[in-house]
């Protein structure tokens, strides 16, 4: 019996990753898949492609996290999850048991649910500070994107309306910003993910 429980656990926490001197296991990618659909509402997807989308999403976490540890950004606050998970209560469940029984439903508890929110609050406040305060737009970019995409679209939806550059800026704005962060993050985790010993189990993410 002993021996049939302890090749059971091997077989839970197999190695679906490792990232340096640490480990993605198989129950944390089950895990994560469960916690993410429940945030979307939706049933938990266990095939090759969605483990290997999940799993390569923990690695990046894992090195994002790394650089944290090593450095001072700001983290948010624990605290700032109650009115983000009440709001979600409210939009998705009748009262506080039949949204609990969801969670039980996906095979979690509720600190997965916290501990989804917050590293999504982090990820955020980590681009906003470590890529988008370096961003910088000229007039030509915001002008010509208005002129390529944004003033098209608004013509094509209100015919006949005038459409002006400065109704526009600020959310142009963000836009690129977003944009722009979003390449640098991605030229920043390649590079990192270069200098890091990062090994998938393919067995796992079958």
């Amino acid at each position: 019996m002993a021996l049939a429980l302890a090749a059971r656990g091997e077989i839970i926490d197999r190695i679906a990753a490792s990232v340096g001197n640490r480990v993605i296991t198989a129950s944390d990618l089950d895990r994560q898949l469960r916690v993410a659909a429940f945030q979307d509402g939706v049933k938990p997807d266990f095939s090759p492609a969605r483990k290997r989308a999940a799993v390569e999403a923990m690695i990046e976490q894992r090195l994002i996290r790394t650089e944290l540890a090593n450095s001072r950004y700001p983290l948010p606050d624990p605290a700032e999850l109650a009115p983000a998970i009440e709001q979600f209560k409210k939009e998705h469940f009748k009262d506080d048991p039949e949204y609990r029984a969801a969670l039980a439903g996906y095979g979690i508890g509720e600190e997965d649910f916290k501990e989804l929110l917050l590293w999504q609050r982090t990820l955020l406040l980590f681009i906003q500070v470590r890529f988008e305060t370096g961003v910088q737009l000229g007039a030509g970019d915001v002008e010509e994107y208005f002129l390529k995409t944004v003033k098209p679209a608004a013509e094509a939806a209100h015919p006949g309306q005038p459409v002006s550059l400065e109704d526009y800026r600020d959310q142009i704005e963000r836009t690129l910003t977003g944009q722009r962060a979003d390449r640098q993050m991605d030229l920043w985790l390649r590079g990192v993910r270069s200098r890091t010993n990062v090994v998938l189990h393919e067995e796992v993410l079958r």
